[in-house]
């Protein structure tokens, strides 16, 4: 069964269609790249994935639990807010821009969410928060605040605020656009070892080597479709559609 199953998800913004009937599968530890040029839905299809958005039409389910569907009488529905809420710590994710609350310290961005969403105690929540401090490289920021962090480390305090709640799947949406290359390059490493460690991951890039060497699967979006979907070697090295060919030819010879 998969973790994650999408399937016809349509979504309008003022009669302009940005989501048109796209259905995909993720299975549980399977990293799913998600690329194409600006303006083709990926991020939007991550907002409809975790929520932030209400989709027109489709069928969202986690873990074979119905977040959307489509009744009897063809009505597109939400399952009761109290599943919702449930299903809703299935998933984590990560913000292009950090998201970090300015006026809490590090740690306290980190453990507010298990405190209050999942009940556990403040020593545990420091105890998972700490723990996940040292894996990011950042154990001696946790009385920081966001201000006082270069941007790499904001966005290792983000991802380990996403993996604090201990998510079944973490969604990121460009993680890496706000950075420059340098710092790019510390938060692709945490991916990776996450990667390795077989966390269910879809990443919306537009860094194409990352995704060719971390994802086992990529798909490539245009026009709020999905034109071209496959393995690393066939989307990238070897693509079959002259869309995926001229988007790709910005970044390789093909």
């Amino acid at each position: 069964m998969p973790l994650l199953k999408i399937s016809n998800l349509q979504k309008n913004f003022d009669g302009l269609e940005v989501i048109k009937d796209i259905s995909l599968e993720v299975e549980q530890g399977q990293v799913v790249a998600i690329i194409g040029p600006s303006g083709s839905g990926k991020s939007t299809l991550l907002r409809c994935a975790t929520l932030l958005e209400k989709v027109d039409s489709g069928d969202i389910l986690y873990m074979g639990e119905p977040v959307v569907y489509t009744d009897k009488q063809g009505k597109t529905c939400y399952a009761p807010h109290k599943d919702l809420k449930r299903i809703q710590s299935y998933f984590g994710l990560v913000f292009q821009n950090f998201n970090l609350f300015p006026h809490y310290s590090v740690i306290k961005n980190i453990i507010d969410a298990p405190i209050h969403v999942q009940k556990k105690s403040k020593e545990e929540a420091l105890a998972i928060g700490r723990d996940l401090l040292a894996r990011m490289g950042l154990a001696d920021k946790e009385n920081a605040y966001p201000c006082q962090l270069s941007g790499g480390q904001q966005q290792r305090v983000s991802i380990a605020r996403a993996l604090a709640l201990n998510p079944k799947i973490l969604f990121f949406d460009e993680p890496t656009s706000a950075l420059d290359p340098e710092l790019t390059g510390e938060i692709l490493r945490v991916i990776k070892d996450l990667a390795a460690e077989h966390m269910t991951m879809v990443i919306v890039t537009h860094e194409m080597s990352f995704a060719r060497d971390v994802a086992d699967h990529i798909i490539f979006m245009d026009g709020g479709v999905i034109v071209e979907e496959g393995t690393p070697n066939q989307v990238i090295n070897n693509p079959q559609s002259d869309r995926t060919k001229a988007f790709l030819s910005r970044f390789y010879e093909i």
